[in-house]
């Protein structure tokens, strides 16, 4: 087998979220059969892939068990009926330990309740099937899983197994967390979609922290159908209101002119072209202006408080023994934010509160933003994560961000696009990133 072919074996559509749910209540599908077809899977691509750091087998297939006897019953729980999912290893299961991919950790007992998030999945019906890998406590210290499109390159992260378990085929839907990039980046260089919701606008409860300010959970799947329709399936019904908005159709899309993106590689920025190019001929009004402020001030201020916040959290983890020490990026983080006043951070905070303001006035006509995932392609190597440098600005504006898949390079490699809209406008955002994805579908 040539190596190309050996790289597309790892790759697998694990196929349509609300399709697979369907065929489960009308029982032309069983929970059962799905929850087992992706153990099987997971026991082909585990051992080059790595995304999963645990599985719950056999309490799944008995939950898939309980979910086919509702079905038969005609009593479907909500959107994920039956639908196996995976959960980032910061994110509580009640009965399966929260290691956060850290040494110190290794041990540690069972979580006793779930987090909030989870319960919601499982409220809808889900079934969860382990937890996947995650970079240590949602920094940048690499956890094992690789990129399934060629496992010589990082999956990013900090949600790598959560990308790379959607991307191989072995579970349809995942949760991750974004602080910086972790959800879009991850699933930009995978191949697949995301969505992280407006930033803080779910709980997390029963999520590790790292920090606050920004900590959102997001959901991976396939196609963006799949992640938008599991956002709406865990979030309440007043954030998500199920179906969207006609809006989508007239909304003007911008694409920011800002010196962050001027090095974006020659395939990253053909791609960006070609897709605003796609929705424009779609229909969409496309246009391009330039940023109030620079995308480079948000970032600074951006790293700054993420740090203080991540020293008020974490500082603790400077005190641990040699054999328990966590990795190097997070201690440095941890002694930068150590270092700075509280004062300074509550300037930065205002600062920011006053450029989101400003952003959202200047666009006020805005539906969305179409903007570059990421510089190039997922690197090469696992120690690095890649650049979160493209989507953390958004994250710091607060809206939500969907990743849309835009094609590979030359080598078989995923580049992706992302979506931003407004702070608290994820339903519409929602609509919007399912007719722009169909268009880009359309012109493949």
């Amino acid at each position: 087998m040539d190596t190309a072919k050996k790289h597309r074996a790892y790759v697998k559509d694990p196929g349509r979220v609300r399709a697979l749910a369907a065929a489960i209540v009308d029982g032309s599908l069983t929970s059962t059969a799905l929850v087992q077809a992706c153990l099987d899977r997971i026991d082909a691509v585990q051992p080059e892939i790595e995304p999963w750091r645990e599985l719950d087998a056999d309490r799944a297939l008995a939950v898939a068990t309980r979910r086919d006897d509702e079905a038969r019953k005609g009593r479907p729980r909500g959107l994920l009926h039956g639908i196996p999912v995976g959960i980032k290893d910061i994110i509580d299961v009640a009965g399966l330990p929260t290691r956060c991919n850290s040494r110190w950790r290794a041990d540690i007992a069972p979580a006793i309740a779930d987090a909030e998030v989870v319960a919601a999945l499982k409220s809808a019906g889900a079934v969860v099937l382990g937890k996947v890998h995650t970079t240590e406590y949602a920094f940048f210290d690499p956890s094992p899983a690789r990129n399934p499109h060629n496992r010589d390159h990082t999956p990013g992260g900090s949600s790598s197994g959560s990308a790379a378990a959607v991307a191989s085929g072995t579970v349809p839907v995942t949760l991750g967390t974004q602080t910086m990039a972790s959800v879009n980046r991850p699933a930009a260089y995978c191949g697949i979609a995301a969505f992280k919701p407006s930033t803080r606008s779910l709980s997390t409860y029963g999520v590790a922290p790292l920090s606050i300010l920004y900590d959102t959970v997001g959901f991976f799947g396939w196609s963006v159908d799949d992640a938008v329709y599991a956002y709406e399936a865990a979030a309440p019904a007043f954030a998500a209101a199920r179906g969207g908005s006609t809006a989508a159709g007239r909304a003007t899309i911008v694409t920011l002119d800002d010196p962050l993106i001027a090095d974006a590689d020659a395939d990253a920025a053909a791609v960006f072209r070609r897709i605003a190019d796609v929705l424009r001929d779609a229909g969409f009004p496309v246009v391009s202006r330039p940023a109030p402020t620079p995308f480079e001030r948000i970032n600074a201020l951006h790293w700054s408080t993420m740090v203080y916040e991540i020293a008020r959290a974490h500082a603790g983890l400077l005190e641990l023994p040699e054999d328990k020490a966590v990795g190097a990026k997070l201690r440095q983080a941890i002694e930068q934010g150590l270092a700075i006043p509280a004062d300074t951070y509550l300037d930065e905070r205002a600062e920011l509160d006053r450029i989101r303001g400003e952003f959202f006035h200047a666009f006020a006509d805005a539906g969305g933003f179409l903007w570059p995932a990421a510089p190039g392609p997922a690197p090469a190597g696992l120690e690095s994560t890649g650049d979160p440098k493209y989507i953390a600005p958004w994250t710091v504006l607060g809206g939500p961000i969907v990743t849309l898949p835009a094609g590979t390079t030359a080598n078989g490699l995923p580049l992706g696009c992302i979506l931003a809209g407004r702070p608290g406008r994820d339903a519409e955002m929602g609509a919007l990133a399912r007719r722009a994805a169909d268009a880009v579908n359309a012109a493949s």
